[in-house]
């Protein structure tokens, strides 16, 4: 193993959005395997700071990350900044693993960190804090999730699986429960049009298409989003000949999970809730725009449609890959421990 056999205390640093943070989860599962009795600590946008509770098997403690000039994930504020700087040396943890990214902007800021051993990834032609714990950022690794589970490897950590996971809490069923929702487990379909980028947006006409059919097929439609996405959704319902049932806004991250894991199907674009939905193991149909697909494509494509649509207009295949599952029976299994 490359890394000192004398770590009681990591740091995880990973600022970035849902869909990243669970493609996280297979690499994080092995790290925790490896080191079952160190104290880990994630350091993160602050949403994430729910993380640790959500996944307590794997994190004992979080730290919001306080941004820096480049990353654009979180807001700069050179006084947050420099106070998350001397709380990260006054720490002194002994490992900081750099899973943000290729590391071309995270490595030179995180050596403030006054941690004791680095690992993580570089990009060749770049600055490379140590050669014996980072490896060249793997670009052609795909999906997102094997390329975390090749530095795990490379650090000589036996590797834990491929399974995502969303562990559903008791609070994210009040959540749900308060919305007093009449909706009968596996008798709906979601739709979720939103993005967080402008060009993974798929056209909602197509979108509404889509609902439409699911109400043929004798399903109520359910249509989600974040409050900045109620333009998209309400064009999406406009355009619908059945009225759905609106949620934009209304969900709180647990509630959505418990209303994906209950669904017979979701239809979305390449966002966050396509990972939700491959973690909580719950049919999908993935309109991918982006102009890396490959980096995002589900492992188990037999349970999840995905489809890369740059540059094309997809209606046919959405369609068919959505009656496909409608036509079949959805098997549920029961969460098991992360």
């Amino acid at each position: 193993m490359r890394l000192s056999d004398r770590i009681e205390t990591i740091a995880v640093f990973r600022a970035l959005q849902l869909g990243d943070m669970l493609c996280s989860i297979p690499a994080i599962r092995t790290l925790r395997q490896s080191f079952p009795h160190a104290r880990i600590t994630l350091i993160g946008l602050p949403w994430t700071g729910a993380w640790t509770k959500r996944f307590k098997y794997y994190f004992n403690d979080f730290i919001q990350f306080a941004g820096f000039p480049g990353l654009p994930e979180s807001p700069y504020d050179l006084t947050r900044t420099l106070r998350f700087f001397r709380s990260m040396q006054r720490r002194s943890f002994d490992l900081l693993l750099q899973l943000h990214g290729n590391g071309t902007v995270v490595n030179p800021l995180l050596m403030l960190c006054g941690a004791k051993q680095y690992a993580g990834y570089y990009c060749e032609g770049n600055y490379c804090p140590d050669s014996t714990t980072f490896m060249p950022y793997p670009a052609n690794t795909n999906p997102e999730l094997l390329r975390h589970l090749q530095l795990m490897e490379f650090l000589g950590l036996p590797t834990q699986g491929t399974a995502l996971k969303f562990p559903l809490l008791p609070q994210d069923y009040r959540d749900f429960n308060r919305l007093h929702l009449r909706l009968r487990r596996l008798y709906y379909v979601v739709v979720h049009p939103g993005a967080r980028a402008d060009a993974r947006l798929w056209n909602p006409a197509h979108f509404a298409r889509l609902g439409d059919l699911a109400r043929d097929h004798g399903f109520d439609v359910v249509v989600t989003g974040v409050d900045t996405e109620r333009d998209i959704t309400a064009e999406v319902i406009r355009r619908m000949k059945h009225a759905p049932l609106d949620l934009t806004g209304r969900t709180s991250l647990g509630a959505l999970g418990v209303l994906v894991k209950d669904a017979r199907l979701v239809i979305a674009n390449d966002t966050g809730i396509s990972h939700l939905a491959y973690a909580l193991r719950t049919p999908s149909v993935v309109i991918s725009l982006s102009h890396d697909p490959e980096r995002w494509t589900p492992l188990d494509t037999r349970l999840h449609t995905f489809i890369k649509c740059r540059g094309r207009d997809c209606l046919d295949e959405s369609v068919a890959g959505m009656e496909s599952h409608l036509a079949g029976r959805r098997e549920v299994t029961e969460q098991t421990p992360p």
